[in-house]
């Protein structure tokens, strides 16, 4: 039997397909129904082909997986592994860290089951689901592996221009009143993942502008391990080659990565979402 098993959920976006520790992940799947079909990530829809709102009984909505379907795959890995660590999507962003704990209780036996909240999502989410494959490729417990987890989930620092306020409104982050109003409007307002919860910082002009406060908001860190960019509909081709440009001058020695919003990720925030994500080095 293997040691460790690192379970996280498809909103986890990987800054390398191929990293350390690969086989030692397991992806919780997550379903969006649109137009009175569901879909599941990769399968015929992907997050660019999400319609730019979200009003209306057809929208896209991204669903929590039932309990028992959360116990029956910790019990299927219970065969498998000692340990299961399960790193999911922030609690206050979707439900899936409460349903998992409810699971645990239900699958809870020989094999040690421990939960860590990320507090972000996204690449966010990769790089520490990333972090921990390596160190169970190294050979360190699951003791030790928690530990590093737990510190990682402190270093990761995204915020997102969300467009698509109406899908916020969907998820009950703000009110359907609200949405419709900056939808109308063309707001393009920013937001900081502060203890995993959405916190508005900064409305921006248009697009440009939210690159020139991605710029900012990169230039206040000096030692930072990944730097991670997610890009939502339509392509911003012009304003991803400033960014990168940006990162080039200034962080020649860290990583980069550009990536398309993935499909349940759109479905919470929104197809015109764009996205920093950055990694601080010990």
């Amino acid at each position: 039997m293997n040691s460790i098993c690192i379970l996280t959920d498809a909103t986890a976006q990987f800054s390398q397909p191929g990293f350390a520790g690969r086989e030692f992940v397991r992806v919780i799947p997550l379903e969006v129904t649109f137009a009175g079909k569901v879909y599941t990530d990769g399968e015929t829809l992907r997050g660019l082909d999400l319609p730019p709102t979200a009003f209306g009984a057809h929208a896209p909505r991204l669903h929590v997986p039932d309990v028992d379907v959360c116990a029956q795959m910790l019990q299927s890995l219970s065969s498998q592994f000692q340990d299961i660590l399960v790193i999911t999507v922030s609690s206050e962003l979707h439900g899936l860290y409460s349903a998992m704990e409810q699971a645990a209780k239900i699958a809870r036996g020989k094999t040690s089951i421990t939960l860590i909240d990320s507090l972000t999502t996204s690449v966010g989410l990769g790089l520490l689901v990333q972090s921990a494959a390596e160190a169970v490729s190294r050979g360190l417990n699951r003791a030790e592996v928690e530990r590093l987890t737990r510190k990682s989930v402190a270093q990761v620092y995204t915020v997102f221009s969300l467009a698509g306020l109406s899908y916020l409104s969907q998820a009950g982050f703000i009110d359907e009143g609200q949405a419709a109003v900056g939808e109308m409007l063309g707001l393009v307002p920013i937001f900081s993942l502060e203890e995993g919860k959405l916190s508005p910082i900064e409305k921006a002009r248009n697009q440009r502008a939210v690159i020139d406060f991605f710029q900012e908001f990169l230039d206040e860190f000096e030692n930072l391990q990944h730097i991670a960019f997610i890009q939502g509909a339509p392509p911003f081709n012009h304003e991803t080659h400033l960014l990168r440009e940006h990162v080039q001058a200034h962080y020649p020695r860290t990583s980069f990565s550009e990536h398309a919003i993935n499909l349940p990720v759109a479905a919470l925030l929104g197809p015109r979402t764009l996205g920093l994500t950055l990694l601080e080095s010990d």
